[in-house]
């Protein structure tokens, strides 16, 4: 439901989310120096902070790479990267999935 939605907001959308690729990938090295911190700190809250922060960003990037497929922005890919644009969408999918049930998992214990 979370990726349909937000698919459909990325379509429907005039805002270029492309150009917000740098601040995705600065995120994304945050999130990952967040993570090494809760390998060291054992805390439930913590973890679900992070799977919490980690659904979000990659939710960002299904919005991102969603446009960069559709084109007509910014940044757009050629239609000879179609492998590529579905490795992408695959992979931010996977990865919405996991920290949902993450969050699910953690908030059960």
């Amino acid at each position: 439901v979370v990726c349909f939605t937000v698919v459909i907001f990325s379509l429907q959308t005039k805002y270029d989310f492309t150009s917000c690729r740098g601040v995705l990938v600065v995120c994304l090295v945050v999130l990952m120096l967040f993570a090494i911190l809760c390998i060291f700190i054992r805390n439930r809250i913590m973890e679900i902070v992070y799977a919490s922060m980690g659904a979000l960003l990659f939710t960002c990037f299904l919005a991102v790479d969603t446009q960069l497929i559709l084109g007509n922005k910014q940044l757009a890919l050629s239609p000879e990267e179609y492998i590529f644009a579905a490795l992408n969408l695959y992979t931010d999918i996977i990865n919405i999935f996991l920290y949902i049930l993450a969050i699910i998992g953690r908030a059960k214990e």
